[in-house]
């Protein structure tokens, strides 16, 4: 039985191959010398910043003609720079120029920063400044509102004993009324005329102990009635709160 044999075949399928292989070794011999002519490059410019100019250097025979000699300083006095400007080699694709607006953006954003930093730490000072104001008038508030309310009941009881029956004014004396529970129609109401009172409490703490003090000679930080005006003002600290801390 007879083969169907195709010489050409082969011969063909050698002759790719070769090619290919060529076309390999050759983009092979390409990187290497590539990569061979960087490294001499690299080599040759750190030989040569190691050594110094010669007079075979046109620049530096140039300066010799002119009187420079080797390891003084440029200029008539010899005070200017003794060694070459050092050499920046650039490896990255930025442009002249792109390390310095690189450097002044980095400095204009840490500026940012610490003036975010400074502005946050002003309000967090301020917010606990404000804190600690609110706390303070708030406790003020409510101490003033006790000594009020210890002043309306000592000026019911002193007047009783005399007797006195009727307040000289209504909020001299405690209302049972106010600490009654009362419906929104009532603190509505309240609240009007809270709205239209002239008189804040402390105003009244200060109206309503002088009062005390004038009439009956009574103390309500010291919780003491004295015998006179002269007892009260040789023995009593004084006519304010502060005065008997």
């Amino acid at each position: 039985m007879s083969k169907d044999v195709k010489p050409g075949v082969s011969m063909v399928r050698r002759v790719k191959e070769a090619v290919k292989k060529e076309s390999q070794h050759q983009e092979t011999n390409v990187k290497n010398r590539q990569k061979s002519f960087k490294e001499q490059e690299k080599e040759s410019r750190e030989a040569a910043l190691q050594n110094s100019l010669s007079s075979q250097n046109k620049g530096f025979a140039l300066l010799q003609k002119m009187g420079y000699k080797a390891g003084q300083g440029l200029g008539k006095q010899g005070a200017g720079r003794v060694d070459p400007i050092p050499l920046n080699i650039k490896t990255d694709r930025g442009g002249i120029g792109m390390e310095e607006v690189k450097k002044r953006k980095a400095e204009e954003e840490l500026e940012n920063y610490r003036q975010k930093a400074r502005a946050s730490q002003q309000n967090e000072t301020k917010s606990l400044e404000d804190f600690r104001s609110r706390v303070r008038t708030e406790r003020e508030e409510r101490k003033i509102e006790g000594d009020l309310r210890r002043s309306r009941r000592a000026c019911e009881q002193l007047d009783s004993q005399k007797g006195i029956s009727v307040p000289r004014e209504e909020w001299y004396w405690p209302n049972e009324e106010e600490d009654a529970p009362k419906d929104e129609e009532e603190e509505e109401e309240e609240e009007e005329e809270e709205e239209t009172e002239q008189l804040t409490s402390f105003d009244k703490l200060q109206i309503l102990t002088s009062y005390l003090r004038g009439v009956h000679f009574y103390c309500i930080w010291c919780g003491t009635t004295y015998n006179d005006e002269d007892d009260l003002c040789s023995n009593c600290p004084g006519d304010t709160a502060a005065d008997h801390e």
